[in-house]
C-alpha cells in the first residue's frame, strides 16, 4: 500500500466519522430541528424498518437516495442541500451512505438523545 492509498484511507475515515456531526448541525438549521425529527419524518414516510434497525443492536438496514427522497419530501430535501451546500442528488447520496451510522452512534441504548 503506497503513501497516497494510506491518505486517502485516513481521510476517508475523518470524513466518516464527521458526517455525523455535519448531518445534525445541518439539521439543527432546518425545519427538522434535529436527529430525531428527521427520524420522525422518516418513520411517517415509511422507512420504520430502516429506522428502527438504525436505531437497534442489530445490523443497519441500508437506505437509498431515492427513499430518502420520498419520504424527506420536496421541501426538507431542499433545505438539506442548501445547509450542505450540495446539489440535492449529492445531499441524498450522501444522507444515503452516512445517515444509518449517525443514527445508530447517536442512539447507543435504543433512543436516541434528546438535543441540548
Amino acid at each position: 500500500m503506497g503513501l497516497l492509498d494510506k491518505l486517502g484511507g485516513a481521510l476517508k475515515d475523518v470524513a466518516e466519522s464527521a458526517a455525523p456531526g455535519l448531518i445534525t448541525s445541518a439539521l439543527a438549521r432546518s425545519n427538522l430541528g434535529d436527529l430525531q425529527g428527521l427520524v420522525t419524518q422518516l418513520q411517517a414516510g415509511g422507512l420504520s424498518e430502516q429506522v428502527q434497525s438504525w436505531l437497534s443492536d442489530n445490523p443497519n438496514l441500508p437506505v437509498t437516495a431515492e427513499q430518502l427522497r420520498a419520504a424527506l419530501g420536496t421541501q426538507h430535501v431542499r433545505q438539506l442541500a442548501e445547509q450542505f451546500g450540495l446539489p440535492i442528488d449529492q445531499t441524498l447520496e450522501m444522507l444515503a451512505k452516512h445517515l444509518p451510522a449517525a443514527v445508530d452512534q447517536a442512539s447507543p441504548d435504543g433512543t436516541l438523545a434528546p438535543s441540548s
